[in-house]
């Protein structure tokens, strides 16, 4: 079984003053641009891969990690094919890793468009040279596109905890954040030095003022039915953060990322995954389409990165309610926001397109070596709609509808009569539907203090070129109280 040492680092960031106050009469208080290191960061890129692969060689003794010359070359000839490890670590820990890789760069001074080959770059040497098994295509796919959205998310993240005039233990927590956030330039602001420099000017990373953060974190009770029975299901703690970084309609922040929106929901279950959902959304380009006094449109192309993950519900009906996963996959939009429609009643209509280059989801049959989804490509539909109705209350309701095609697939008998290592499949071959509706209320109770009712339904249709079509539904609910920052 292929599997990679990766230390799943998580978000979790309390206490921000997200409208900070700042000198906006100077730039001298905003860091400087870093020179660039490309070299240095290819190294680093090289490092992180060496240091990897040593722990698996040497600590814990991986087969996969026993290389030689007669390897990479076996590895080159085969050529990539479709693994089977599973769900988390082919759609979630890969991306990660493809993180760390960009941010050798990012954290080097590169831009965005920069660092993105330093992902594919690991990647690729990783598949070929650091493992005996066939390199696979999925990972290098989800650790090259998985990896950038990752990447300028939590390097963007690091800059909002990053402030060079601390000093004592505020600054130590500044850099542990910051380190946690985003280790590699944790790493690189470590051997520069800059972690214990106090500085008077060029000291914050982030500029409130020119791109506002907004920041919420939520906890409470979560309830996950199981397969079409709404009263077998099971209650469990949950944790979850967002951030709403930039303004979609400000044209003077029109690089990558200056717009972004980003959900992480963690479980607190021992029989469900951490992680359960992920959602993130990073603007590559956009323009203005209408500009009003109270209306404006904007279109632009944004890159999409979706995870939501789930294992059998305690004393369910034994089926998985959902897997689903958007890996990579970029598209157009176009957002609307009409600011006073009534009296303190604001809206905003976001509608997306994209083409999924690698995404996955939950099969009925296709249960090989930790494989139980299937790989494939195709497209995601999704509306986003928000109501503010002044300090009273937020309401959201949100579909999104992905479609993926498993183009290469075997029945049970060409299965059987292959080496699982080299099955070469994305699973069970035809084509999946997947709804996700996913309607919250938040009611105001004190300043900065929310009750969230939230509720999502996932839908799957899934055809069968070797079996018998199969539907599927399951819902799961959130009551819990959220603060915004």
């Amino acid at each position: 079984m292929k599997t990679k040492t990766i230390t799943i680092l998580l978000l979790i960031i309390c206490n921000l003053p997200i409208w900070a106050q700042n000198d906006s009469s100077s730039d001298s208080i905003y860091a400087l641009k870093s020179k660039k290191h490309p070299w240095k960061a290819a190294w680093q890129t090289f490092g992180i891969n060496a240091g990897i692969w040593s722990f698996d060689r040497y600590i814990l003794q991986e087969d996969f990690a026993k290389i030689s010359f007669n390897t990479i070359k076996e590895n080159i000839k085969t050529g990539f094919v479709w693994d089977n490890d599973q769900f988390s670590t082919n759609l979630f820990a890969h991306p990660y890793h493809g993180n760390l890789y960009y941010n050798t760069a990012r954290s080097n001074g590169m831009t965005f468009w920069e660092s993105a080959p330093y992902a594919l770059g690991g990647s690729l040497m990783w598949e070929i040279v650091a493992e005996n098994e066939p390199p696979s295509i999925n990972d290098l796919i989800a650790t090259t596109v998985g990896g950038i959205a990752l990447g300028e998310f939590t390097y963007r993240m690091s800059s909002l905890v990053l402030d060079d005039s601390k000093k004592g233990f505020p600054r130590f927590i500044s850099e542990l954040l910051g380190t946690v956030i985003s280790p590699i330039r944790g790493l690189n602001r470590m051997l520069n030095g800059d972690m214990w420099k106090v500085k008077h000017t060029s000291y914050k990373y982030h500029d409130y003022e020119k791109i506002p953060v907004r920041m919420y974190i939520s906890s409470g009770n979560r309830y996950l039915a199981s397969h079409a029975q709404l009263f077998k299901g099971e209650h469990n703690p949950y944790l979850k953060m967002q951030t709403i970084y930039g303004n979609p309609f400000n044209q003077e922040t029109k690089q990558p990322y200056d717009y972004m929106t980003a959900s992480i929901t963690l479980g607190m279950s021992p029989n469900q995954p951490f992680i359960s959902h992920i959602n993130l959304m990073g603007r590559l380009w956009s323009t203005m389409l209408t500009n009003r006094s109270q209306s404006d449109m904007m279109f632009g192309i944004f890159q999409h990165f979706n995870y939501y993950d789930s294992e059998e519900v305690k004393d369910g009906s034994g089926i998985i309610p959902y897997k689903i996963s958007e890996a990579a996959s970029v598209g157009p939009g176009i957002i609307y926001r009409h600011v006073n429609l009534l009296p303190q009643m604001n809206l905003q209509q976001e509608f997306y397109l994209s083409g999924i280059l690698l995404g996955g989801g939950l099969t009925d049959h296709y249960h090989v070596i930790d494989r139980n989804y299937n790989l494939g490509s195709g497209y995601s539909i999704k509306s986003h709609s928000k109501l503010e109705l002044g300090r009273l209350a937020d309401i959201y309701f949100n579909a999104d509808l992905y479609q993926l095609f498993t183009w290469k697939g075997y029945d049970k008998k060409g299965i059987e009569t292959n080496n699982p290592l080299y099955y070469n499949t994305q699973g069970d071959k035809g084509n999946t539907v997947f709804l996700v509706v996913n309607p919250t209320c938040n009611i105001s109770f004190a300043k900065y203090w929310k009750f969230t009712f939230e509720v999502t339904y996932y839908s799957r249709y899934t055809h069968y070129v070797y079996h018998k079509d199969v539907s599927s539904h399951t819902v799961e609910t959130r009551l819990g109280i959220t603060y915004e920052f």
